[in-house]
């Protein structure tokens, strides 16, 4: 059996490849002790580690922590989705589905405004209950659907959101992830179990649960909201299901990916590029990365927020600005969910070959006289097939999104959108998601309501969206006047001084709003810019959250048209 990464390295790469199995080889190890020691010694370090991160934190920061801890820690200790939902007031229900292939999948439902009486308002239930459309969320890779409503406020929480706009609201799961751990046949101990790929989630996930979804609630179409791998998975589904596209009125992609250029890391690059297959040897051919649950658990939650913020910088370059520290607390422990390391090699070979492809089962030999694309091809999703309107919203900081290529293979008339200064999670979290984002997704639900795609539906959009542009860029660039929950420059001196002794000084009638400060760095000092934060983040609202680069508003355009996002700034 051909080694998989045998002839394609080059020396240095070897290098990191030993330095990863060390690396995982001592977490392993680390976590077997770990796991190992008594609770009440874990509960020691657990408290100890508390008490020295307090003890360096400036006066500031403590005061600024304790003002959110009730929230955060709130939402931070919710165990499960209904409990999330609970914390607002909102009744969930939870269905199981059985795919075609015997697996069962976790979904939630949220139908009822929060005056509305769940055991009085039937909806969607035959001819005398209420009617309400039909939106279908769906996480990304890792995830499971509580990063959907894992937020500190409920205002920027987008199921809230549309359910209080009148619409019935489901959430689904992978196969593999917290809610669908579990088969009719198979053990989740077994690796026949964790043996699939993002095929299987085109082919049985996603077109399964719309069909439930349909059946239940007697509706012909849905509306379909995905999120990063949640949208390549819906541009897999519609390729291959012609007759998915006649039950999808409209598929709104938040971050969507399809072929990602790679990590930011040029060395973690190279190697899994060079062969996706190393990620089994690291990991196995179960779940991927089961550890990530237990750190949450035994680490201080401030000190698991800078693990994560560090790991996200490392891989993809991210810098979570837009994300309050109050918000990360919160949904940090929401963020990973179980799924199979197979679905995260394929996503390495999307990659490496820069083609959004189908799983490649084969393992092709380490030297060869020729190469194996002359005899072998395997299949692409065929994506330009796809009749739903799809909406792209992604951002213009997200190293994941290479809104070109994407373009390149998608139908003609896809729509897209550029937020500027966004980043792939700030589609979920950001400060000003409700003013940036659900403007954008709730004019393409009210433009695309049926399932016949018309030129109509398209015109629609077209002027609900230039309409929205301009609200955003009035809002962004217009003349500032401060809010009283804003925190004026001589106040953010006053808290760098008492916390580390600086001696920048800002005229108080010249300041800018701390959300503009924090945006941009003191001096482009990161270091002050997360201090700003700690001390007085919680006095923002979304209202007065960074204002990024303005939209700048297309002109009119015809339809359909693939290049209608805004102009960069």
């Amino acid at each position: 059996m051909p080694v998989p990464f045998l002839g394609r390295l080059a020396p240095y790469e070897y290098i990191a490849l030993l330095g990863s199995f060390i690396l995982v080889g001592l977490e392993a190890a680390i976590r077997v002790v770990t796991l190992a020691l008594p609770s009440a010694l874990l509960n020691l370090c657990y408290k100890g580690s508390q008490l020295l991160f307090n003890t360096l934190s400036s006066p500031a920061a403590k005061r600024a922590r304790r003002r959110r801890k009730s929230i955060s820690t709130s939402v931070r200790n919710a165990s499960d989705f209904v409990d999330l939902c609970g914390l607002y007031g909102y009744y969930a229900e939870e269905h199981v589905i059985q795919t075609k292939d015997g697996y069962l999948l976790g979904l939630h439902r949220l139908a009822w405004r929060n005056n509305e009486d769940p055991a009085r308002t039937k909806v969607n239930q035959g001819p005398h209950s209420k009617r309400k459309r039909v939106v279908y969320l769906h996480h990304g890779l890792l995830m499971n659907s509580e990063v959907w409503v894992c937020l500190t406020d409920a205002q920027r929480n987008l199921p809230f959101t549309l359910v209080e706009r009148g619409f019935d609201v489901w959430l689904g799961n992978n196969r593999g992830n917290k809610y669908s751990k579990k088969s009719v046949s198979k053990p989740p101990t077994s690796a026949d179990f964790w043996n699939f790929s993002m095929d299987e989630f085109a082919f049985y996930d996603i077109p399964d649960t719309i069909s439930y979804i349909l059946d239940t609630t007697s509706q012909q179409s849905l509306s379909y909201i995905g999120f990063s791998q949640g949208t390549a998975q819906a541009f897999a589904a519609l390729s291959i299901h012609p007759k998915l596209n006649e039950r999808v009125n409209v598929f709104i992609a938040l971050a969507p990916a399809m072929s990602p250029a790679g990590l930011a890391t040029g060395v973690v690059d190279s190697l899994v590029k060079a062969s996706p297959s190393v990620l089994f040897l690291l990991f196995g051919r179960r779940s991927i990365l089961e550890s990530a649950t237990m750190w949450e658990s035994v680490l201080y939650p401030p000190i698991f927020v800078r693990a994560i913020d560090a790991s996200l910088r490392f891989l993809f370059n991210w810098r979570a600005n837009n994300i309050s520290l109050s918000q990360k607390l919160a949904a940090y422990p929401h963020l990973f969910s179980f799924t199979s390391t197979k679905s995260v090699v394929h996503w390495f070979q999307i990659m490496r070959n820069k083609c959004f492809q189908m799983y490649d089962d084969d393992v092709h030999p380490p030297i060869a006289i020729t190469t194996a694309s002359r005899y072998t091809k395997v299949a692409k999703f065929p994506t330009r097939n796809i009749r739903t309107p799809i909406v792209l919203l992604y951002g213009g900081s997200d190293s994941l999104v290479d809104i070109d290529a994407m373009l390149h293979e998608l139908p003609p008339q896809t729509l897209t959108t550029e937020i500027a200064h966004y980043e792939h999670l700030d589609f979920l979290w950001a400060r000003d998601v409700t003013s940036l984002v659900f403007p954008h997704v709730f004019d393409a639900l009210d433009s695309f309501t049926g399932a016949e795609h018309t030129t109509e539906e398209y015109d629609r959009y077209k002027v609900a969206r230039n309409t929205s542009l301009g609200a955003s860029n009035f809002a962004m660039t217009g003349e500032h006047k401060p809010a009283d929950s804003e925190v004026s420059a001589s106040d953010i001196s006053t808290a760098l001084n008492g916390s580390n002794g600086a001696k920048d000084t800002y005229e108080a009638e010249d300041s800018e709003p701390l959300a503009s400060l924090t945006a941009k760095g003191v001096n482009g000092d990161s270091k002050k810019t997360e201090e700003i934060e700690e001390a007085v983040e919680e006095e923002l609202t979304p209202e007065t959250a960074p204002p990024g680069p303005a939209f700048k508003p297309s002109e009119e355009l015809a339809t359909p048209t693939r290049n209608i996002s805004p102009l960069r700034t």
